[in-house]
């Protein structure tokens, strides 16, 4: 790359662009990080409001993974925005960002088999698309990282209440002041637990073809879109990242397919982490290039 060449885009970052209904300041985003800086009841702190106003000069922030229900949670003192509590809380975060002439979209999630009894109500067993337990640990206070538990699999009955959770929390983040959302679709988490092979063994209509493991995040995807408009929705993908035990033995298609609907409901962004987060890049080959194509 030329001196010239790459003054011009250092250059073009700090210049402003337009993002759905909001113009951003330059064109340098914050990705989404996990804090754990909640309180027991999961409501954002003094010291989550003061970490996002001391970066609230990046172009857009996407504020940390937070959970779209009580059963959601699967981390020690990471927030939700589900009751009224956390929503005002969150309120002094965008609050803070604003005036400092920030844009601020909040990323919510439902962590899945990520969790442990310990997470849940009356220490029932964390949801899955089927009842395989990840290879991974979660932390809990007071006891330190413990294995993931069992999940069970999901009802087919209980999907739409956990699409209208996404879809509540959406609306509950627009009360939050929050710029828009983004829809955690990736790492092994709920939404991408469905998508991939190695998680999802289901025979209904969420299991099986891509078509059908697609189907959960779509409907999610739809129901968030028409609640805040599309225009305020982005999502968060995750190809080849084998991130919490996430499994896929033929990514290219099931995320080609993916983006391909995703494009049909116009959200204002898909976020595709390339590669393995904390590793190589090109653990798995992937044609990220033919997502961009789509999209």
């Amino acid at each position: 790359m030329g001196a010239q060449t790459e003054a011009f885009l250092t250059e073009a970052l700090f210049q402003p662009i337009k993002l759905g209904r909001i113009e951003l300041a330059n064109r340098m985003a914050m990705a989404p990080l996990t804090r754990s800086r909640a309180d027991d009841d999961l409501v954002p702190t003094e010291m989550v409001v003061e970490y996002y106003r001391q970066r609230a000069s990046v172009g857009l922030i996407i504020a940390e993974a937070t959970q779209v229900s009580e059963t959601a949670q699967g981390y020690t003192n990471t927030p939700g925005v589900y009751t009224p509590e956390q929503i005002a809380a969150w309120k002094t975060v965008t609050d803070a960002v604003h005036a400092q002439g920030g844009k601020i979209f909040l990323q919510i999630w439902h962590t899945g088999r990520m969790s442990h009894s310990h997470f849940q109500p009356d220490n029932q067993a964390p949801v899955a698309p089927s009842a395989i337990a990840a290879n991974a640990k979660t932390y809990i206070n007071g006891q330190g990282y413990v294995e993931c538990s069992l999940p069970r699999a999901l009802e087919a009955s209980e999907i739409p209440e956990i699409v209208n959770d996404f879809r509540v929390a959406a609306a509950n983040a627009i009360k939050a002041g929050f710029d828009g959302v983004e829809v955690h679709g990736a790492h092994g988490y709920l939404l991408d637990a469905f998508l991939r092979d190695g998680t999802n063994k289901r025979t209904d209509a969420y299991g099986g073809s891509i078509e059908n493991r697609a189907r959960f995040l779509l409907e999610v995807m739809a129901a968030v879109t028409a609640e805040i408009g599309a225009d305020r929705v982005g999502v968060r993908l995750a190809p080849v990242s084998p991130v919490n035990d996430a499994v896929e033995s033929n990514p290219q298609p099931l995320f080609e397919y993916v983006v391909r609907e995703l494009e049909k409901l116009h959200p204002v962004y898909i976020h595709v982490v390339e590669g393995y987060t904390g590793g190589p890049r090109d653990n798995v080959p992937f044609d990220y290039e033919a997502l961009h194509r789509l999209y």
